[in-house]
This record gives structure tokens, sequence and C-alpha cells, in this order.
């Protein structure tokens, strides 16, 4: 198992593996062969930066059992996503700030992210965890009184997509059994979500096999799980962390 993170140092911008404060640096391509540089950084002396850069963030709806089972909602034959435009790709550490002109509510969902690690395209299910880099932590942020202003269309991409709304890191865990895993969402100190990956409708493995008929993953894409539960609304100056054991623990203060 291995925690992969990016980073600034001396002004350029470089990858390796965490391990105890401690980063190994590596060289040329994560996801498709690194070498050992030899060189080690202490974590307080560099910048993390997002661990990948996706050619999209796809996030999906109504995947998990418990949350269906309160919203009245069934299972769907196939995974249901949007896609979170580029502009809303965000990291740890890094503001949430409120979309300008808009006074409602705001929510935070900490998911699980698949990250892909090889382009792959038509696979089938068990061709899928080799497609599978690894996991990261994802806060699918979401201006929600603008998904259905207008009752004709659903603004998914509008209230999904606002500037660092699509925050994800600060670490790809590699090595994980994600059927073991559980995400666990902060505000302010204050636990509001804790549920199992295990009680996904689609499974990472399904979700990526049957995205990928849809449409071609790259290296690098990150694929939000859905959410669960606890859902709520965000305060100007309010922290939110979004915290995976195993995988990490991206923090972000909104407004």
């Amino acid at each position: 198992m291995a925690q992969w993170v990016r980073f600034t140092a001396e002004g350029e911008t470089r990858f390796g593996t965490l391990v105890h404060g401690i980063i190994t640096e590596y060289t040329g391509d994560m996801f498709a062969g690194s070498t050992l540089s030899g060189r080690e950084f202490a974590l307080a002396a560099v910048k993390l930066l997002r661990p990948c850069e996706p050619s999209k963030l796809i996030g999906l709806w109504n995947n998990f059992q418990e949350r269906a089972v309160v919203e009245n909602l069934h299972k769907p034959e196939h995974p249901l996503y949007f896609l979170k435009a580029a502009n809303s790709f965000a990291a740890d550490g890094e503001l949430i700030p409120r979309p300008a002109g808009y006074s409602g509510m705001v929510v935070f969902e900490g998911e699980l992210g698949i990250v892909i690690g090889k382009r792959c395209k038509g696979i089938a299910l068990e061709q899928a965890p080799e497609h599978i880099f690894g996991y990261t932590c994802v806060n699918d942020v979401t201006a929600r009184e603008l998904l259905k202003l207008d009752p004709a269309f659903v603004h998914w991409t509008r209230a999904k997509s606002f500037d660092q709304f699509g925050v994800f890191g600060p670490s790809i865990a590699t090595g994980l059994d994600p059927a073991t895993l559980r995400v666990r969402v902060e505000l302010n100190g204050v636990e509001k979500q804790n549920y199992p990956v295990a009680d996904m409708f689609f499974s990472p493995y399904e979700i990526v096999s049957r995205i990928s008929h849809d449409m071609t993953l790259e290296a690098g894409d990150v694929i939000a799980c859905g959410t669960s539960v606890g859902v709520c609304g965000m305060a100007d100056g309010d922290t939110v962390v979004v915290s995976i054991a195993g995988v990490g623990e991206l923090t972000n203060r909104f407004g």
C-alpha cells in the first residue's frame, strides 16, 4: 500500500510517496512507469497539490442503499452520473468560495474517489481492477437550490461546477480493497457522515466497467462514487473534513 502525492518544491512540480511525513520522490509518469529519484522531501517543507490532473471528474448520484431508502429511491439500472468542469477542481486546504450572487444552501458530499490508472474503454468487470490506480477522498460540493431551479431541466453541471466545488486529495492510496472502507465527514469537528463503501449499489469495479462502455476513461480521471446520508449545508467560515481510513483526510474551509 502506498500514498501518492503531487507537490511543489524548489520551484518544480514533483510527485512521490508519503510515509510518516517524508515524501520519497519518483520521476517519470505516476501512471505509466515511475522510478525513484533518490531524493526525499519533508512534507512540512513542500506545498501539496491535487494528487492528479483529471481530464474529467465524474460524480455518481443515488448509489447508496441507505440513502435510497430514506429518499424513497430505487436502484438504477445503470450508474447515474454527471460531470464536474475542470475549473471546479481543488486541492486539500484550498478555500471553497461561495458563488457570487448566490445566497442559497451549499452542501458538502463526502465520497470515495476512484483514480483511473490507464486508459479504458468497454472493459469487462474482471478487467476493472487493473485499470484503477488507487483511491482518494472527494468533497462533491453542490449549490443545492440551483439543481431544480428550472422544472424542465435539472442543473447538475451548474450546481456542481462552480470554482473549487470539486475537491479531491490530498493523496491517492494504492493497494486497498475498497469494499472495506468507510467515508466519514466532520463539519466544524462534529461528525455528519459515517457510512460504509460496501453499501453501494454499484461497486467501484462495476462503476469503472459500466462507465467505460459510455466513454473512454483516461489515466488520472477521477470518479466520485456518490454519497450516503448526512449531507447538510455549510455556513461561511465552516470547515469540512472528509476522511477515509487508509486513504487520507481532506480539509477545506467554505465561504
